[in-house]
């Protein structure tokens, strides 16, 4: 055997090998992730951030939210003024389109979240004077 035809041979093992573990990939969790970040202000500026209960920082900041069909619960709190609790918004991510026909690959997209995305990506949230109502 001639060294082209050992270099062409390690090259088809190497395409191959590259096209099995593309193939056991699913496309959502692939080039999306299965967590995204999202950006959150208030009005007024410097509310507390939790999400899920867990204390992420303060306004303004961009928080990493893990993906799925509901999304996570987002709290702001400020003294003096009314807590207020929203789930951002999620909607089908289109890139989990590329899974076509292959069901597996469908399912493991919506047990890892990556199915869904976060939109919009960023909230404004004006928040109330406690009493104000």
């Amino acid at each position: 055997m001639n060294s082209n035809t050992k270099i062409m041979n390690q090259i088809k093992k190497i395409l191959v090998l590259t096209g099995i573990c593309c193939s056991l990939t699913n496309c959502s969790t692939l080039f999306t992730g299965t967590s995204s970040n999202v950006q959150i202000n208030s009005q007024p500026s410097g509310a507390r951030v939790q999400i899920d209960g867990i204390d992420r920082g303060y306004t303004p900041t961009s928080v990493k939210l893990k993906k799925g069909s509901s999304g996570q619960s987002v709290t702001l709190q400020s003294k003096g003024y009314e807590t207020k609790t929203f789930q951002p918004q999620t909607t089908m991510n289109p890139v989990s389109v590329l899974n076509l026909f292959n069901l597996l690959f469908w399912g493991v997209d919506a047990a890892s979240g990556a199915l869904w995305k976060y939109d919009p990506n960023y909230y404004d949230v004006k928040l109330d004077r406690a009493g104000s109502r």
